[in-house]
C-alpha cells in the first residue's frame, strides 16, 4: 500500500542535540515526512540552528518538561494539523528513518494501531547493543512485565509509530522517561492493537557522551513507581 509521506508526522522530542539535529532530521525531511522538533527547552543553540530548517514544524517549550513532556506537546501539534500517523523518533541519531516503512506496514495493513521497535528480534540488532545495556535491559523487559502486565521481547525503545485512533487514545502523565512505561499501561487499558518490529539502533558516541546510561531503563521504571506512591 502506498502512502503520502506527508501524512507521516515524526515527532522529535530535543533536549540540548544541536549538534547533531540537522543531521538527524535531513534523511527524513529528504524522505518527504512532515517532522516535528519539539525543543524541551534546550540551553544551547538549537534554536539558532532550526532557523536554518525552515522545512521542519519547530515547537519549543519554554520550561523544561521532560521527554514524555515533549512527546505530547508534539502528538498534539501533529493531530491538529491533520497527521495520519505519528512517528516517536530519537534526536540524538540512534533512529534510522529507513526503518520508518516497516515500522508503518503492520499499521497500513490493518493488524497494529500503534508498532513499537525492537532490538532482541534480529541478532545483528541483538549484537549492536552495548554488553551491559543488553543485560540491563533485559531485566527491564521483565520489570516492565510486571508492571504493566505487557510482555514484550523488548523495554522503553522509542522508536513507535501510531495510528490516528493511538493518537487519540494515549495521553501521557509521566512527563519525563517513565512514559516509556506508561504507554504500555494506556496500550493495555485501551485494548490497541500492539505489533512489534525488528530496528537497528546505532549507539552513536555522541549518544554514549550524552551518558544513555545502561541503567536508564531502571532509573525509568523507578520514576514510574515512585510517581504512583507519591
Amino acid at each position: 500500500m502506498q502512502i503520502n509521506p506527508k501524512s507521516v508526522f515524526v515527532v522529535i522530542p530535543s533536549y540540548n542535540e544541536a549538534q547533531v539535529i540537522v543531521a538527524t532530521m535531513k534523511p527524513l525531511i529528504v524522505a518527504g515526512y512532515q517532522v516535528v522538533l519539539v525543543d524541551d527547552c534546550s540551553t544551547d543553540n538549537t534554536r539558532e540552528v532550526m532557523r536554518g530548517v525552515p522545512q521542519v514544524h519547530y515547537v519549543r517549550h519554554p520550561v523544561n518538561l521532560g521527554q514524555g513532556a515533549a512527546l505530547q506537546t508534539g502528538m498534539e501539534y501533529a493531530c491538529r494539523n491533520g497527521a495520519e500517523f505519528v512517528i516517536h523518533f530519537d534526536a540524538d541519531g540512534q533512529h534510522d528513518a529507513a526503518g520508518i516503512p516497516a515500522m508503518l506496514e503492520p499499521i497500513l495493513a490493518g493488524r497494529a494501531d500503534i508498532t513499537m521497535g525492537t532490538r532482541f528480534k534480529r541478532k545483528e540488532d541483538i549484537d549492536a547493543i552495548p554488553a551491559a545495556r543488553r543485560n540491563v535491559l533485559r531485566v527491564a523487559i521483565l520489570a516492565n512485565a510486571v508492571v504493566t502486565g505487557m510482555w514484550l521481547t523488548d523495554a522503553h525503545c522509542g522508536f513507535r509509530a501510531l495510528n490516528r485512533l493511538a493518537l487519540s487514545k494515549i495521553h501521557f502523565t509521566e512527563n519525563r522517561m517513565a512514559h516509556a512505561t506508561e504507554i504500555l499501561s494506556i496500550i493495555r487499558r485501551e485494548k490497541l492493537r500492539l505489533e512489534e518490529v525488528p530496528v537497528h539502533i546505532v549507539y552513536t558516541e555522541h549518544s554514549r557522551m550524552k551518558g544513555q546510561s545502561s541503567w536508564n531503563s531502571i532509573n525509568i521504571l523507578m520514576d514510574l513507581i515512585l510517581n504512583k506512591l507519591f
